[in-house]
């Protein structure tokens, strides 16, 4: 038998950078994760055990630091990764395409009496902004998005008329607390388009859809929230969602004589539904 090298890439993952902006006493700072793919002609490390063509993983590491180091700014995520998939093709004849995956980990500049501190900074929430840059010799496709932007709303939801066999025991809800840690990825029609200020009106448009949506299912919310960005942002194409439904469970209170009243819940993250979907115009 003769095996076939059907598909291979290699890379380096989690590469973390901290850059910090000095150019005026008021420091901006940036924290990314880089997870670095490349596709091309690699049979021969594979096969023969010759690395003529490879490039290691460890310069990629170097590379993601020179090349963040060559501009002073902070840039946005994309502009970065469009600059470090360009530079790959350019300098490895024997790639044929270039995955990026860029994590942005938020950081919030201390404020003390009101006013915000030049240098000093706390840790944000979970939340991370995304990018995923694809780059061949022939174009380059560039998604944003979010992930861990977790969520609650109080009121405004419910799931009834779900099937029911005899294994069911999950109580039908018109009134119960709504929470995910949404996920969501955006493709640009152009990546170009990818700006800081697209980023935030999109991430704003998924919230406010999200608080005020009579939602009669997590999969109801999650098509209004991407109807919503396909029909106000021409320059997305399409729209992916991840949505772990983080259950708040009421708690029996009543056995101690005092009555819920919807008041009282316990949050569970395992097991939990995960509801997926893709939009596009």
């Amino acid at each position: 038998m003769t095996a076939r090298l059907v598909h291979d890439n290699y890379g380096k993952s989690r590469v973390r950078l901290i850059k910090v902006d000095r150019s005026t006493p008021h420091h901006e700072i940036q924290n990314l994760t880089i997870n670095i793919a490349l596709e091309g002609d690699f049979d021969n490390i594979h096969i023969r055990g010759d690395n003529s063509a490879c490039l290691p993983t460890d310069t990629m590491k170097n590379t993601v630091y020179a090349l963040a180091g060559q501009v002073d700014e902070i840039e946005e995520i994309e502009a970065f990764g469009q600059r470090l998939a360009s530079h790959f093709l350019a300098n490895c004849t024997q790639v044929r395409r270039v995955r990026l995956e860029i994590f942005e980990h938020g950081w919030k500049r201390m404020k003390f009496d009101g006013s915000e501190h030049d240098h000093s900074f706390v840790r944000g929430s979970g939340e991370k902004k995304t990018a995923t840059i694809t780059a061949t010799r022939e174009g380059v496709t560039v998604e944003s998005g979010v992930e861990d932007l977790i969520v609650l709303k109080t009121t405004r939801s419910g799931f009834v008329g779900f099937i029911k066999d005899k294994y069911t025991t999950l109580p039908e809800a018109t009134d119960r607390i709504f929470s995910t840690a949404i996920k969501a990825t955006w493709l640009y029609t152009d990546p170009g388009a990818a700006t800081r200020e697209t980023f935030e009106k999109i991430r704003r448009s998924i919230l406010k859809t999200f608080a005020g949506h009579d939602s009669l299912s997590v999969q109801h919310t999650l098509y209004a929230m991407g109807e919503v960005v396909l029909e106000r942002f021409a320059e997305v194409q399409e729209i992916n969602f991840s949505l772990p439904n983080i259950h708040c469970l009421p708690v029996d209170i009543d056995r101690f004589g005092i009555k819920n009243g919807n008041r009282i819940f316990v949050p569970t993250d395992d097991p939990h539904g995960l509801i997926e979907a893709r939009l596009a115009r």
